[in-house]
């Protein structure tokens, strides 16, 4: 009697289970209405006492924005620092930067974005103490910057860097040549922002009375202009400085302004570069000496360099080679002595490395066959370094100390998913944020010497209670071995899954040198989109190749010069043998990606003919000689080097192996991937007499997203995949319609 007791409350539980899981996931549910949206911890800050946080938070019934303080240990609100409601020229503010005294902070509002990273914008510089708002300047401009001492803020205007003197108000034009198209001081052209990521190209020493930048001399660098349709009678439009691979770059130089003097001296090195970057530039501890990164156009070389400010001589300390490429990071880190923290790649993994102030390496401190993946900083006082990697599986992130010497190694996180953390100035504590592919984003507070939880500050459940109620399936994590190599692989299947009928096949991947799809981390919003196809009756994969990343150098580099050959080959592999599956109907195999992922997905629909019936491809690269420098030549070369790298595996040349239905996506806006690509691809398809489908959205750029823009592409998407993958499916749900009415 008991036994059946304890049955009926099984059956009971698995039923009130399975009863609340009745709601189907719907594109309005991921586009439009955020119903899967879940709560984030935005522009944390730590305050330099080490005991408190923060915040800028938005609050939704003023529409007002604010910058709150918070306790570490308590959690608990201290005070508002600053409220929008409370300033008559701001009525909101959008980002905030302290100085080093936390004295002042930078309010950003009215920003607008230029490019992926860059922005103009209103900025005031609030003072904490008296509570006055002074804005920096009447015009728009960007990247203004405290100097150390917070009496000054540098900025760019114009293409011309000035500096604000905060208690006069007296602005100095540092440089005068700036102009559109021609001229940058101290921002980055196109190209670097997209590529090497960063915009502020300018950074003061540590005494306030010098300010380093780079200048960009962008004349000769082509011209490409897009379309803006807008709402205008005419169009209008956008004109600016691109190089694609192959073609003139911007001539760089670096160059230091002395503010006493008002006096501004180019930066000479000792050694011969004919075509070259500068990737990065920071002042040392000491204020006389600023590190100049210095990289080739092939970027296997990456020399750091130490510059003397008072006597202008350049001191070589650092030179990586790589026969491949060397990354640039922003790992660089100077000690009190002007010793130097540093990341390479030189074992065969991304470890940390210790050298002395002239460059002699002091020791590895970080070994083993795995990667580090984040740099967080060093605690001077307990000589400790922090850090994220992949030693517990190449899908799974944990936050770690170790000693400067490379002793007494702590794991600090404790949940197997992805873990990232955000260090309190003095590192005490860490803010760490985990989520996993059944656990969506936790913040908690941890302590930075054993890891342990001190208190929970925000968690997802109520975006978990809402998912509970939706019919979703497990994301299944495995390997899959193609080519030698066991690849990292995710799988989604429908929820009423019956391995005795087969289904069709959807499979995503990106496939980007050094990027990573398959991943223990929650859900994106295109995870819930294969949840509803995978309920639709699709089985949905993932595949990370050979060229994606944290797996080792060799692993990541093997594509070298023929980017799209080994990443395609290891595609059309997996696709074969999970098309062997007894579950996978081979016949109905599909593959669709974005950006990189929109080249691979072309190149396998038309080198794998006999595997894919489908294909997807929003902003395709068709060819690399359309893409941009520094992107392209760091894996390729240049196309007078690599002719054959550059045509064997691009998608344009291959357009007459086309069997299958193929949808080709583009904004038309797009600064980063031009609509060029698409372009060229389809006048190749239409030559080739090749029939496809495709979409052209006005205006929109690389993300393709604005107002109902989103919606609109995840239904045509889906709409292509159900014509073209499930006419199996919809037969079988006619036919079982029929069968009712029948019976009926």
């Amino acid at each position: 009697m008991k036994h059946i007791k304890f049955f009926l409350l099984i059956s009971l539980f698995v039923t009130t289970i399975l009863a609340a899981q009745t709601e189907t996931i719907t594109l309005e549910d991921i586009w439009k209405d955020g119903t899967f949206r879940t709560e984030r911890m935005d522009a944390l800050h730590s305050m330099a006492n080490g005991q408190e946080y923060s915040v800028l938070n938005f609050d939704r019934e003023t529409k007002s924005t604010s910058i709150d303080i918070y306790d570490y240990k308590t959690l608990e609100k201290v005070k508002t620092l600053v409220s929008s409601l409370n300033l008559e020229a701001i009525p909101y503010f959008t980002n905030y930067t302290f100085s080093n005294d936390e004295n002042q902070v930078i309010l950003a509002t009215n920003e607008e974005a230029i490019y992926r990273h860059s922005a103009l914008g209103n900025y005031y510089v609030y003072n904490v103490i008296n509570a006055s708002l002074d804005l920096i300047s009447e015009d728009k401009i960007q990247e203004p910057t405290f100097s150390p001492d917070g009496k000054k803020v540098a900025f760019v205007k114009e293409n011309n860097l000035y500096y604000k003197d905060l208690n006069s108000g007296e602005i100095t034009q540092v440089t005068t040549d700036g102009k559109k198209n021609e001229i940058i001081n101290g921002i980055t052209d196109w190209v670097y922002e997209e590529e090497f990521a960063f915009v502020r190209a300018f950074d003061w020493n540590a005494d306030s009375d010098k300010i380093a930048f780079i200048r960009f001399d962008e004349t000769n660098v082509p011209e490409f202009s897009m379309d803006v349709y807008g709402s205008e009678l005419y169009q209008t439009q956008q004109v600016f400085k691109y190089p694609k691979a192959g073609e003139a770059n911007s001539n760089v130089s670096l160059h230091i302004y002395n503010v006493n003097e008002k006096t501004t001296n180019k930066v000479k090195v000792n050694k011969e570069y004919k075509d070259f970057y500068i990737p990065r530039i920071k002042w040392t501890n000491n204020p006389d000496f600023l590190s100049a990164q210095y990289i080739n156009r092939h970027q296997n070389e990456l020399d750091l360099w130490m510059i003397n400010a008072k006597t202008n001589k350049a001191n070589l300390v650092l030179a990586e080679k790589d026969e491949a490429y060397v990354d640039v990071t922003d790992n660089l880190t100077f000690l009190k002595d002007n010793s130097f923290i540093w990341t390479s790649e030189k074992d065969g993994y991304n470890h940390i490395y210790h050298y002395d102030k002239n460059g002699k390496l002091i020791n590895q401190v970080t070994k083993g066959n795995w990667e580090v993946t984040s740099y967080y900083g060093y605690d001077e006082n307990k000589n400790t370094i922090f850090y994220q990697s992949v030693e517990n599986g190449s899908i799974n992130r944990d936050v770690y100390s170790i000693n400067l010497n490379g002793r007494n190694k702590t794991r600090l996180t404790k949940s197997e998913g992805t873990n990232d953390a955000a260090f309190s100035a003095d590192f005490s504590f860490f803010i760490n944020t985990f989520s996993s592919a059944t656990t969506p984003p936790e913040y908690t507070l941890n302590s930075s010497e054993s890891g342990n939880l001190i208190k929970s500050i925000k968690d997802n459940d109520k975006a978990a209670q809402i998912l509970s109620d939706y019919i979703t399936s497990k994301k299944e994590f495995s390997t899959i071995h193609v080519k030698d190599n066991d690849l990292n692989m995710w799988m989604i299947k429908p929820a009423n899954f019956d391995a005795s009928k087969t289904y069709p096949l959807l499979m995503y991947q990106y496939s980007g040198p050094g990027s990573q799809q398959v991943a223990n981390r929650w859900n994106s919003a295109n995870d819930y989109w294969y949840q509803q196809l995978a309920q639709e009756g699709y089985i949905i994969a993932c595949v990370d190749g050979r060229g994606t990343g944290f797996k080792g150098a060799e692993f990541k580099k093997v594509t070298q010069n023929e980017l799209g050959k080994y990443e395609v080959e290891d595609q059309i592999q997996a696709a074969k043998q999970l098309g062997d599956l007894p579950y996978i109907d081979a016949s109905r195999i599909g593959i669709w990606g974005w950006s990189f992922g929109g080249f691979m997905s072309s190149n396998c629909l038309f080198k794998g003919n006999d595997v894919f019936k489908m294909a997807i491809a929003v902003a395709p690269v068709s060819s690399w000689r359309f893409y941009d420098s520094i992107y392209t030549e760091r894996y390729m070369t240049t196309p007078q080097e690599n002719e054959s790298g550059y045509d064997d595996n691009s998608p344009i040349n291959h357009v007459d192996k086309l069997k299958g239905d193929f949808l080709l996506v583009h904004g038309s806006a797009d600064d980063n991937v031009h609509l060029q690509n698409t372009m060229r691809l389809a006048e190749a398809l239409i030559q080739a007499d090749k029939q496809f489908d495709w979409a052209v959205y006005p205006d929109k750029n690389h993300g393709i997203y604005g107002g109902n823009t989103r919606l609109h592409l995840y239904k045509k998407m889906t709409h292509f995949i159900n014509e073209t993958l499930g006419d199996k499916i919809q037969k079988e749900d006619e036919t079982n319609v029929n069968q009712v009415k029948i019976k009926g």
